[in-house]
């Protein structure tokens, strides 16, 4: 397994059409509470999935070079549907409800959970999910639950580190380190991990290149 957080690990070629692939104007296409609501399956989906103010919202917002393209909020367990996002070329992006709020009611984290599973498990559309991991604090017991999940579902995902600028450097290496041991043990897991930062940009030249490499090989 190995780690992609410089752009040692891609082309120029492929950092250039990860951002041409993000370029343009994005917009918020539709929000999904339920299995019904959710929209057509049409272009290839990319979902970001993490426990609440992970910073997905912050994520999105940085790939597409949009400050508010996803909504960014300070109360954990504030988005509680799946929140679809479309650009100028065909990729959609899903912002997943946050988990392992322990504030949240009870019966809203099993309507969230339904909601991914049946997601998960029912979208042909759905190219992979990136799960996200703040980087101080690293995998925690609720991330197991989504991780179990995706591999039951034969989900082809992905760990992304977020939030890498507020740890030293040896931290990152030390954090990096142990959630790669823990995916090794995961065979359906993507073998690479991405370290990124919303804030400075570490990190997003790559993500975006990982996913437009994702689509080529998917023939799109």
């Amino acid at each position: 397994m190995t780690t992609t957080d410089s752009s040692d690990g891609f082309s120029e070629a492929e950092i250039e059409a990860g951002r041409r692939l993000f370029a343009g104007a994005w917009d918020f296409r539709t929000a999904a509470s339920s299995l019904a609501a959710l929209p057509p399956m049409t272009d290839p989906e990319i979902a970001f999935a993490g426990r609440s103010n992970v910073g997905k919202s912050s994520l999105i917002n940085a790939l597409t070079g949009r400050r508010a393209l996803a909504r960014i909020s300070n109360t954990p367990g504030r988005t509680q549907e799946l929140i679809f996002f479309g650009g100028p070329r065909r990729l959609i992006l899903v912002d997943m409800p946050g988990y392992g709020y322990a504030a949240t009611a009870k019966s809203k984290v099993a309507a969230w959970t339904r909601l991914i599973g049946d997601y998960l498990r029912g979208r042909a559309t759905l190219a992979r999910v990136y799960l996200l991991i703040d980087a101080r604090h690293g995998l925690k017991s609720a991330d197991d639950v989504i991780l179990d999940t995706l591999g039951e579902a034969a989900v082809s995902h992905e760990v992304v580190l977020t939030k890498r600028d507020q740890i030293s450097e040896a931290a990152l290496v030390e954090q990096t380190a142990a959630v790669m041991a823990a995916m090794r043990k995961r065979p359906a897991a993507f073998p690479d991990l991405i370290a990124t930062s919303a804030k400075s940009g570490a990190g997003i030249p790559q993500l975006r290149a990982a996913i437009a490499r994702l689509l080529f090989e998917r023939g799109g």
